[in-house]
């Protein structure tokens, strides 16, 4: 009895720890994930999208090998909802493959401002596909954050270029992708990773004899690296999820925009202009608004 008051304080002080690793791990998977999609662009230059889908995802899957093992290979690929995770291994595959597709023309930093509307475009597509309610300041935030996606974008003439198309097809793919991995909330991260992993390898692998191209070892060798570095994040964001909150950890997913601010400056000379830097400001603030209503609403 006499220990329980100073047991309490204890139990606190862990679960605050928890919270702090959980949002280190976070920052740490963010940070990772940039520096992959900067030497994606690095890359893409050179090496056929395909190609490199296929030789990323064939690192990574040395990586996650001995996890699925441990696991077990049925267990892991072998799932409930066969229809949904194809579904959503399609929007991974268009998904990826319109990010790369996008950064070979336009900067880092602009593709990745566009993909952070992709909460934004959620809360739109979530009214006619799951019957959701948005409210009006909800929806003034969206309207506001896709404001943003037009600063950042530059569309002359009222006209995209075809890169913003495909930058914009893409985040819309990333949306549909958080959507459709709603419906899957039973599967297990593992099983979510070596699924995405093992269709975007095959995807890659069926585009070669179209798209293949000579690599010396260094390139081969980053390309793996590329998926090597994809995985590793993979793990910190799960990691840090299972630490902290997910309303706590999401939001430190925007540092990602001062990583391909700052990489794309030092590695691709992209200086940011002013309409990027407030357009990006725009989408950044409107989905933290919306993730701050969303939570309220759940509370």
């Amino acid at each position: 009895m006499l220990d329980r008051p100073a047991a309490l304080p204890a139990a606190a002080a862990a679960a605050d720890r928890a919270v702090l690793h959980g949002i280190g791990f976070m920052l740490l998977g963010t940070a990772l994930f940039t520096f992959n999609d900067a030497l994606g662009k690095w890359l893409v230059v050179s090496v056929a999208v395909g190609q490199l889908l296929f030789i990323r995802s064939a690192a990574a899957f040395l990586i996650l090998a001995p996890m699925i093992h441990r696991a077990g290979w049925r267990k892991v690929f072998v799932v409930e909802q066969p229809g949904w995770h194809s579904l959503r291994l399609v929007l991974i595959v268009l998904e990826v493959a319109a990010f790369y597709m996008a950064v070979r023309h336009l900067p880092l930093a602009d593709v990745m401002s566009v993909y952070q509307a992709g909460p934004l475009i959620v809360t739109v597509l979530a009214i006619p596909l799951l019957g959701e309610r948005v409210g009006w300041r909800r929806g003034l935030a969206v309207g506001i954050g896709f404001i943003g996606v037009l600063l950042v974008l530059r569309p002359e003439g009222g006209v995209f270029s075809a890169p913003a198309l495909i930058a914009l097809g893409g985040a819309v793919g990333y949306a549909l992708l958080m959507l459709s991995t709603r419906h899957l909330r039973a599967a297990s991260n593992l099983t979510l990773i070596a699924w995405h992993t093992v269709g975007v390898g095959l995807c890659g692998l069926l585009t070669l004899p179209w798209g293949w191209m000579p690599l010396d070892w260094s390139t081969l060798a980053l390309l793996g690296l590329i998926g090597v570095v994809a995985t590793s994040a993979h793990v910190c964001m799960n990691q840090s999820l299972k630490l902290a909150p997910a309303s706590v950890v999401t939001p430190y997913q925007y540092t990602s925009l001062l990583w391909a601010i700052l990489l794309g400056w030092l590695v691709f000379g992209d200086v940011p202009t002013g309409g990027m830097l407030l357009g990006a400001g725009i989408i950044v603030a409107s989905g933290l608004f919306v993730l701050h209503r969303e939570q309220k609403l759940k509370s």
